[in-house]
């Protein structure tokens, strides 16, 4: 690893100490500082004003703000191709350094950029935020650092769908940051390592547990914590990340009010920290259960607490676990000496109502009365329906936070995203389920992929590329729609399966319900009134959609329609049945829909194949 990079060693608080020898020391021996201060800051941005400029993405401005302050230490740039090559392999840097994952800067091929050169990189807004000199450019190889670091190619997994809108090579040089990106929220725990470990070391405790929480913390979280800070005789960094987490989760303002109202209440305040982690993470499992413990241990801390399914994306597209439940906590274990941080797994907590206290499941003897409420009653029995959540599970402030941030579930935004060949029959379904969704009193946006293209997409063209394009800024107008609580009806031939999922976890969560179309390419030819499908048989259309360009069948879609055996209409009925069932919409007051549920045939409540056999023998796959 060729990092000749400035590190702090310095023994005054929040300046990058070790607690004088109280804290366990930085991993690799002290933090990195990569920020450039005084009139040396001055000149080289006035320098980076005729650079060239790369604009980074959300997770690479998490990522820089971490290499900068010494998160990340001993890595001090973004991974050059030996380091990288060795991470994805053996999980360790070049110099034989364990460090699980890749951090790398992807750029496209028409970067402005080249060898030994300078560039500027900024943020989405062109905040100027740091001068790279590019010593390396690499190509790199999406399955194969997608196999190795992630164990999976599946694109229903957030970070390899991500992947694919990536630029081709990664770079990697000495890095000079000028400022670190702007935070406008809870400035008073957006704390670097530096000022973590001066926090902590005024403590005076030697042990220190990290929490990794990306969820609000109800009372067994809070009891967990504090009991895992007696049990090291030492103190709780209460650390939730704020950068990139999974899809769909609660917004960190929600989560950081919740956090605060807990640490100004009801912890102890001579016994715990609580800071901001500007972490993007990967969601990958076990390594990051790894990498996890490595930036904690930067933070000050020689304990982590490991959950079940630590840093878990969820459920693959065959509705299978992407990694085992214990599988991270596994992992650091074989670790822990090495890195210096030991796990402290995550005991099941269970409520004993008679005794008004929590305790270890394991402890609790057989008949005794107990009481729990899972993640998922704690949305579906409760915050969905408007539900206040019992004392004794949460804390009434923070059961006030999440009320205010989660609706009932008919006033949550929803993405239908209907995908299928072109004259396969979307927009006529969308139609008829618009009108039948305002009849129930849901106001909903219909995008539609030919619309789309003449206001949103107007120039672009029908390359793989472009259609990829396409689809984004579909999924990106639908999530903002999502966010703000509104329903969205996207009709769009979306033919790639990977960029559709880049749309489902842009929307989060499940309320992305992906409606695959399954009308047989004859069947489309047939209805095709405008002769596009011959003109592209003739050659005359070139990248026609089922022709001479593929188009991918969703693997596990949440709705199956056929349209040659039901008419547009019976299929919106189902569409709309789903979204009652689901909760997004209320059933009408003269109990018509009761009876059209009732009614529902088994076929509709039995799962369907993802792809008919129809579909797949006449090549639209």
């Amino acid at each position: 690893m060729s990092n000749v990079e400035h590190v702090s060693e310095d023994a005054g608080e929040g300046a990058g100490d070790d607690g004088g020898g109280l804290l366990i020391e930085p991993y690799g021996g002290g933090l990195i500082d990569l920020l450039v201060d005084g009139a040396r800051r001055e000149e080289l941005v006035n320098h980076a004003a005729g650079l060239p400029r790369v604009r980074l993405t959300a997770r690479n401005v998490c990522d820089l703000e971490l290499l900068a302050t010494g998160g990340f230490s001993p890595v001090a740039r973004f991974l050059g191709e030996a380091d990288y090559r060795r991470v994805l392999e053996e999980m360790r840097l070049a110099d034989g350094t364990l460090f699980p994952l890749p951090v790398t800067l992807a750029v496209s091929p028409e970067a402005p950029l080249q060898l030994d050169g300078e560039v500027a990189l900024a943020d989405q807004q062109n905040n100027l935020l740091a001068v790279m000199r590019v010593e390396e450019i690499y190509e790199w190889d999406l399955e194969r650092e997608a196999r190795l670091a992630y164990g999976t190619v599946d694109p229903r997994h957030p970070l390899i769908a991500e992947m694919h809108s990536w630029g081709r090579f990664n770079i990697s040089g000495e890095l000079r940051v000028l400022a670190l990106p702007r935070h406008y929220d809870f400035r008073h725990v957006r704390l670097t390592p530096a000022q973590v470990r001066g926090q902590l070391t005024a403590l005076e405790r030697r042990n220190v547990v990290a929490f990794q929480t990306r969820n609000p913390l109800h009372r067994a979280h809070e009891e967990l914590t504090v009991r895992a800070a007696r049990q090291i005789d030492g103190t709780l960094l209460l650390h939730p990340v704020v950068g990139l987490t999974k899809p769909g989760d609660i917004d960190h303002y929600t989560r950081v009010r919740s956090y605060n109202v807990l640490a100004e209440r009801y912890y102890e305040r001579r016994r715990m920290v609580l800071a901001l982690l500007p972490l993007a993470m990967r969601m990958a499992g076990p390594r990051e259960a790894v990498w996890h413990a490595i930036i904690r241990r930067n933070f000050g801390a020689n304990h982590l607490i490991v959950g079940r399914d630590h840093a878990s994306p969820g459920r693959d597209s065959n509705d299978r676990p992407f990694y085992g439940p214990y599988d991270a906590q596994q992992l650091l274990s074989e670790h822990s000496a090495e890195i210096g941080v030991t796990p402290l797994p995550f005991a099941e907590l269970l409520y004993l109502p008679e005794e008004d206290r929590y305790e270890e499941a394991s402890r609790i003897p057989d008949g005794a009365q107990t009481a729990s409420i899972s993640g998922t009653e704690v949305r579906e029995h409760y915050l969905h329906r408007g539900r206040s959540l019992p004392q004794w599970f949460t804390r009434p402030e923070v059961a006030n936070i999440l009320a205010q941030a989660h609706p009932p579930r008919d006033r949550q935004g929803f993405c239908l995203w209907f995908t299928g060949l072109s004259g396969a029959g979307k927009s006529t379904t969308a139609e008829i389920l618009l009108v039948k969704l305002l009849e129930h009193g849901r106001q909903v946006t219909v995008l539609d992929g030919d619309v789309v293209r003449t206001h949103l997409s107007q120039g672009l063209g029908f390359s793989k590329e472009d259609r990829d394009t396409n689809i984004r800024r579909i999924g990106y107008v639908a999530s903002e729609i999502v966010r703000h609580g509104g329903g969205v009806i996207c009709a769009a031939v979306s033919p790639y399966r990977t960029t559709r999922n880049e749309c489902r976890a842009m929307v989060g969560g499940d309320g992305f319900i992906e409606v695959f179309v399954d009308t047989p390419l004859a069947v489309c030819e047939g209805r095709d009134v405008k002769g596009m499908y011959a003109l592209a048989r003739e050659g005359k259309i070139k990248n026609f959609t089922g022709i001479d360009d593929p188009y991918e069948p969703p693997l596990s879609p949440e709705i199956v329609i056929d349209t040659v055996r039901q008419s547009a209409e019976e299929n919106a009925e189902r569409i709309l049945r789903h979204l009652i069932e689901q909760g997004f919409v209320q059933p009408s007051s003269n109990g018509v829909d009761d009876a059209r549920q009732s009614a529902a045939s088994d076929d509709d409540r039995r799962p369907r194949p993802a792809v008919s056999s129809a579909a797949a023998s006449n090549g639209a796959a």
